[in-house]
């Protein structure tokens, strides 16, 4: 794998990663919903005026372009796994940020993945 080729799959992964992040930003400063008929507009106009939420969203659609440039430069079956890179700044940045528990179990689980995209980057 090409140097731009691993940058523009970490681009994408990282530009995900922060799109979830700035979501759950986004939804904190709304506090917690539920959607029904009579609330869905509300709820919804209020989410929608949420700058980190758009901002989040603006992520997503650049991250889609840098994928799509990616999967024309490495095979989906080493470029997908590497989505799982997310997983671990994800958890990281949910920590440090909105103070998410980080347990013994969770730290096992990262362990893995971290592992598991070596194993597949190095094939």
């Amino acid at each position: 794998m090409t140097t731009t080729s691993f940058s523009l799959i970490l681009l994408g992964v990282l530009l995900n990663a922060g799109a979830q992040l700035l979501l759950k930003a986004g939804t904190n400063s709304v506090g917690q919903f539920e959607f029904t008929l009579a609330n869905a507009l509300p709820v919804g106009l209020r989410l929608a005026s949420q700058t980190p939420i758009i901002i989040g969203l603006v992520c997503y659609v650049v991250s889609v372009v840098v994928w799509i440039m990616a999967l024309s430069r490495v095979q989906v079956s080493i470029a997908y796994p590497m989505l799982s890179i997310g997983y671990v700044v994800n958890a990281l940045l949910a920590w440090w940020l909105f103070g998410e528990d980080l347990n013994v179990q969770r730290w096992i689980g990262i362990s893995f993945i971290i592992i598991g995209v070596f194993l597949v980057a190095r094939s």
